[in-house]
């Protein structure tokens, strides 16, 4: 029987002749890897799936919701973690400015319509505070008082 090289560990197996496409070998971290794969294919090609998911996830913080508050008070190493993990990707972004939701490149002229302003601090992120305004263009077309003819 031929071998295989494992798609999660890289290392020769011998696939089992019940399961002619196998791609895992047996070890439990390459099959937890398989499952992992499986499920994040099927969360971004199976709109039901993803659905039934969200569903789960939702149904279960509604069964559990002082879960990761109790996590992180009995966790500080994950808290001290995500602290400094914060701060790096704040570090990141300290040269541009960040938004969070929509971002808007500069249009000229820019449209009437309505838009949303959210105020940018000096740590050039922006934060969810929000304002609605609307901005209508008055303008009229100038024209040139000389005349350019062609030849």
């Amino acid at each position: 029987m031929k071998s295989k090289l494992c798609l999660a560990c890289r290392q020769p197996f011998q696939s089992r002749h019940q399961v002619p496409k196998q791609s895992y070998c047996s070890s439990p971290a390459c099959q937890h890897e398989r499952r992992r794969r499986w499920q994040r294919d099927k969360l971004h090609t199976d709109p039901d799936y993803r659905d039934n998911h969200s569903r789960a996830q939702k149904a279960w913080l509604d069964r559990n919701p002082d879960y990761w508050r109790e996590y992180r008070s009995t966790h500080p190493e994950y808290v001290e973690r995500n602290r400094l993990m914060q701060q790096a990707r704040n570090a990141k972004i300290m040269a541009g400015h960040v938004a969070k939701i929509d971002a808007s490149t500069s249009v000229i002229p820019l449209p009437s319509g309505v838009y949303h302003l959210s105020l940018v601090t000096d740590s050039g992120i922006a934060k969810i505070d929000v304002w609605t305004v609307e901005i209508t263009v008055h303008s009229c077309e100038c024209k040139s008082g000389v005349d350019i003819a062609k030849r």
